[in-house]
C-alpha cells in the first residue's frame, strides 16, 4: 500500500497510537499468557476465561501464525521480547513439527511433541512457508530461508494439480492421495478450497519479497489467474469456496471475511511481485467486492460470519477475524476510490472490535460475539484462533504512518 499524505492521514478514524496501544495488547496476551512454563512450549488452547488446556493438540497453523506474527512484529518495532517469541515458535516447528522422513510438516502435535495428526495439509504447509519468510526478513537465517524453499517445492511437487491447475487440499503423512481433505468439521470434503489458494498465494508472494526467484514469482502470477478465473465472482462479487477437481464450484455459500480478505490481499501480492497488470485488476475488483461486503456489515458496525443464499440463512455470528480483515479491506477501497462510506464503515468496524472484540482486562480479542453481544465461549488462543488476522491489521495500517 502506498504512503498516507499528511491531509489523508488525519481523515482517518484509528491513530497510530490506538494502532501501537493495540498491537501491544494483543502481543502482550500472547508473551504473558500462552506460554507453557513447564515446557517452554505454546499451549494448545487458551479460553475465554484465559485458563489454559495443557492437554489441547499443539497445531501448525498456530505455531506458524505466531512465527509470522511475532517476526513481523518485531521488524516494524523492533521489541527483542518480539523477536524471541518467534524464535521459541520456530524452535517449536523444527522441534516437533518437521517429518524428517516423508518431508513437510504435521497438521497437530501433542504437548510433548508426539506426533497427533501427520497429514500433510497444503494449508499448513503454506502458513509454515509464510512464517519461516517472515523470520528470514528479520532475522538472516539461512535455515529458516532453505526451509520455506523445501515446504514451497513439496507443495509443488505434491500439492499442483498438474493437469487442471490449482492445488489439491491434503494428503496422508505419505504424500498419499486421502479420503478426508477437509481443513476443519464446518468445511466441504472438497479437492480445491478458495482458502487454501488464498494463503498459497500469500505465503508464496511473502516468500518472494525475501527470495526473489522467477519461477516462484510464476507462481504467484498464476495463482492470481486462478482467482480471477474460477474463486471471484463476477456478478455478485463474492467468492465461490469450493471446488472440484474440475473447477465446478459445490457451494454457493458466502463468507464474509474471506471476501474482504482477499479484497485487499490479492492486489497486495501482485504489487509484491511487482506485475501491474495484476495490481492494477485487483485494484478495480476489490472495490466490487467491498461493496458486496459491505452488505454482511450489521447497524451496530459488526460484519457478520457467513450468509447462505440458497436457504436464505445468516450465521448470526460476529467472529473477530473477519473484523480485521474489514478494517484493512474498507481502508484499501478508500484508498482506491477516494469514497468517504469506506473510511465510515472502517470507523464503525473498530469502534465495534473496542466495544465488544476487545478484552479490555486481559487484553487480545475474543472469538466474536453473539447476536446479542455475549461472547463466544471460544478460545481466545489457540488451533485457530492466534496474532494473525489482528496483528497484521495494526502492522499494515501502522506502515501508513511512517
Amino acid at each position: 500500500m502506498e504512503a498516507l499524505t499528511k491531509n489523508e492521514k488525519r481523515e482517518l478514524p484509528i491513530s497510530r497510537e490506538e494502532l501501537s496501544a493495540e498491537l501491544d495488547s494483543i502481543l502482550s496476551y500472547w508473551l504473558r499468557q500462552v506460554v507453557d512454563p513447564e515446557t517452554g512450549n505454546l499451549f494448545g488452547s487458551v479460553d475465554f476465561q484465559d485458563i489454559p488446556d495443557r492437554s489441547a493438540p499443539r497445531g501448525i497453523v498456530m505455531y506458524s501464525r505466531v512465527l509470522w506474527a511475532f517476526s513481523a512484529a518485531f521488524g516494524q518495532t523492533g521489541k527483542p521480547e518480539y523477536k524471541v517469541m518467534a524464535e521459541l515458535a520456530l524452535k517449536g516447528i523444527i522441534r516437533d513439527f518437521l517429518d524428517g522422513e516423508y518431508g513437510g510438516v504435521y497438521w497437530s502435535v501433542g504437548r510433548n511433541g508426539n506426533i497427533i495428526d501427520g497429514k500433510k495439509q497444503i494449508y499448513g504447509l503454506a502458513f509454515c512457508i509464510y512464517g519461516l519468510s517472515e523470520y528470514y526478513r528479520i532475522s538472516q537465517d539461512p535455515k529458516s530461508l532453505e526451509l520455506a524453499k523445501q515446504l514451497y517445492r513439496l507443495i509443488e511437487k505434491y500439492g499442483f494439480d498438474t493437469e487442471k491447475n490449482g492445488y489439491i487440499e491434503a494428503f496422508t503423512r505419505q504424500w498419499m492421495e486421502m479420503g478426508d481433505l477437509r481443513l476443519s468439521e464446518k468445511d466441504q470434503n472438497e479437492r480445491k478450497t478458495m482458502n487454501t489458494h488464498l494463503h498459497v498465494v500469500e505465503a508464496y508472494a511473502n516468500l518472494y519479497s525475501v527470495w526473489p526467484d522467477d519461477k516462484l514469482r510464476e507462481r504467484v502470477q498464476n495463482l492470481l489467474a486462478l482467482f480471477d478465473r474460477h474463486f471471484v465472482d463476477p456478478v455478485t462479487g463474492h467468492l465461490h469456496l469450493f471446488f472440484n477437481d474440475d473447477w465446478e464450484s459445490k457451494s454457493k455459500l458466502i463468507s464474509y471475511g474471506h471476501d474482504i480478505e482477499a479484497a485487499w490481499l490479492l492486489p497486495y501480492c501482485a504489487a509484491i511481485i511487482g506485475d501491474k497488470g495484476w495490481v492494477d485488476h485487483f485494484n478495480k475488483l476489490s472495490v466490487r467486492i467491498t461493496d458486496a461486503v459491505a452488505r454482511g456489515v450489521d447497524e451496530d458496525g459488526g460484519l457478520w460470519y457467513e450468509f447462505d443464499p440458497e436457504t436464505q440463512q445468516l450465521v448470526m455470528e460476529k467472529h473477530s477475524w473477519p473484523q480485521a480483515e474489514a478494517l484493512l479491506g474498507f481502508y484499501h477501497a478508500w484508498k482506491q476510490s477516494g469514497t468517504g462510506k469506506y473510511l465510515f464503515n472502517m470507523r464503525q468496524t473498530w469502534q465495534f472490535i473496542q466495544e465488544f472484540i476487545k478484552d479490555k482486562k486481559a487484553g487480545e480479542w475474543y472469538w466474536g460475539v453473539m447476536l446479542d453481544h455475549t461472547i463466544m465461549k471460544k478460545d481466545k488462543a489457540g488451533f485457530w484462533k492466534c496474532p494473525y488476522h489482528n496483528t497484521r491489521a495494526m502492522l499494515e495500517l501502522l506502515k501508513e504512518y511512517q
